[in-house]
């Protein structure tokens, strides 16, 4: 590996998105203690990796439990860090908890196959064994349910973890750690690092470079994303990306409005629309697209105002989207209303391309309506985009919505659902720039396991 510099800091803060004080104060690593992290997660994996699927599920069991009384503890931290709603912080702590008895479940299908073999007496087979460190990066829209899944497959699967914390919840992300520990995780199996800001990008490298490190995931923005892949293919590591979103909702001539239209305001403005999986684009047939814009009009006026985005230079962006878009044409049929970190819902009608907000993800809460002709026009608009993570139709024609579904180029969508749904059983990922690779269910031990073909000679 190559000599990295770090400059020395032996802590920074935290200080709330809304009240502007201080909520954490954490450990800034240097390079020194990010290796001596990874040779500790090294030195625990031969251990961790020999423990029975039985010894594996009966922690992870314990750690959903202890998760539950940890959940004031979570919830206060997360809040205050990210200045999210108390809400979004419940959700995070329910799904966590559903992840950690997902994850205690499938410690028993790992699972090989055997093959026939065409020499006499040969029998063949596969194995799926550990790999050995895996570094999780996490974001902080969604630190506990995200910062948990980057480390919970992998240790599932036999492996040690290291889990880079995000630099705006890292006490969220150390409670993490402190949960696992409690429920007997052994030592340095999972270890969190937490680092300034302006040192990020040196210790996402550093921990990528090292030899231990064998497979990274990353959640976050396509942009750093890049980055990230462009790293683990320098140092030849196979990385799972969740990356950003522009998630369609196509609202057929046939859909039930009521439905469509709240699973478009849970989906645009749940958690601001800081979800990678938020409605960022409603496309809408004309034919119904009046009576769908009132019906979203009076559900986002009559949404309670909880939690704010992450920062004041965030909602300013969103503003600024927002503005484009009137100057170009589109409708602004809500007031476009900003306190602080804190933007009501918008609904903007007549989105057309050339606005940022058709192509661009604002994650923010802003639901923009694209108007379409015909079942077609709103396929080719759904693709018309560089993401591909999540998306949902509605229609009652469910052979047609199917076809539909079928067609728009995502790793999920969704009938008669908001883009905003997941379950920790179901493989999650994108495609296009939205990234690659799987989280969730059987399809995470692909990405967390070596296949390993054995031949015995009889």
């Amino acid at each position: 590996m190559r000599a990295i510099t770090f400059p020395e800091s032996p802590a920074f803060e935290v200080k709330s998105p809304i009240t502007g004080q201080t909520v954490t104060t954490a450990t800034a690593a240097t390079v020194d203690d990010v290796c001596t992290v990874a040779a500790a997660a090294a030195k625990a994996f031969p251990s961790w990796s020999k423990t029975s699927p039985k010894d594996r599920r009966s922690v992870l069991l314990k750690a959903a439990a202890v998760m539950e009384n940890y959940s004031d503890r979570l919830i206060d931290c997360m809040v205050a860090e990210t200045g999210t709603s108390v809400t979004w912080a419940q959700f995070n702590v329910r799904g966590a908890i559903g992840a950690l008895n997902e994850a205690a479940a499938l410690t028993t299908q790992i699972r090989g196959e055997t093959i026939p073999s065409d020499v006499p007496g040969c029998f063949a087979m596969t194995i799926r064994t550990p790999v050995g460190v895996v570094l999780g990066i996490a974001p902080w829209n969604a630190p506990l349910l995200l910062g948990l899944r980057a480390v919970l497959m992998p240790i599932a699967c036999g492996n040690t973890a290291i889990l880079k914390a995000s630099e705006a919840c890292p006490g969220s992300h150390w409670l993490i750690g402190e949960v696992l520990r409690e429920a007997g995780l052994p030592a340095d199996v999972v270890r969190i690092v937490t680092n300034r800001p302006e040192d990020a990008a040196l210790t996402v490298e550093t921990l990528i470079a090292h030899p231990a490190v064998r497979r990274v995931n990353f959640t976050g923005s396509t942009k750093v994303g890049r980055i990230i892949g462009s790293l683990a293919g320098k140092y030849l590591k196979p990385a799972v990306l969740e990356l950003g979103g522009k998630s369609p909702i196509v609202v057929l001539e046939d859909a039930d409005l009521e439905k469509a239209t709240a699973a478009t305001s849970f989906g645009a403005y749940m958690n601001q629309g800081q979800i990678c999986m938020s409605t960022e684009r409603v496309i809408v047939d004309a034919k119904i697209a009046d009576r769908f814009a009132e019906l979203l009009v009076l559900k986002a006026a009559n949404l309670s105002q909880e939690g704010g985005l992450i920062s004041c230079y965030a909602a300013v962006h969103v503003e600024a989207m927002v503005q484009d878009a009137i100057n170009k044409g589109a409708k602004l049929l809500t007031p476009l209303q900003r306190d602080g970190t804190r933007l009501r819902p918008v609904v903007l009608d007549h989105v057309a391309p050339g606005m940022d907000i058709y192509d661009q993800e604002s994650f923010g809460p802003v639901a923009p309506i694209v108007r379409v002709n015909n079942a077609e026009e709103a396929i080719r608009v759904a693709n018309d985009t560089e993401y591909g993570l999540a998306g949902a139709v509605f229609g009652r024609d469910l052979a047609r919505t199917l076809d539909v579904a079928q067609r728009i180029e995502t790793g999920i969508c969704h009938i008669n659902s908001p883009t905003v749904k997941s379950e920790s059983q179901l493989p999650f990922g994108g495609v296009k720039a939205s990234g690659y690779g799987r989280f969730g269910g059987n399809a995470a031990i692909h990405e967390f396991t070596e296949l390993r073909t054995l031949t015995i000679q009889v």
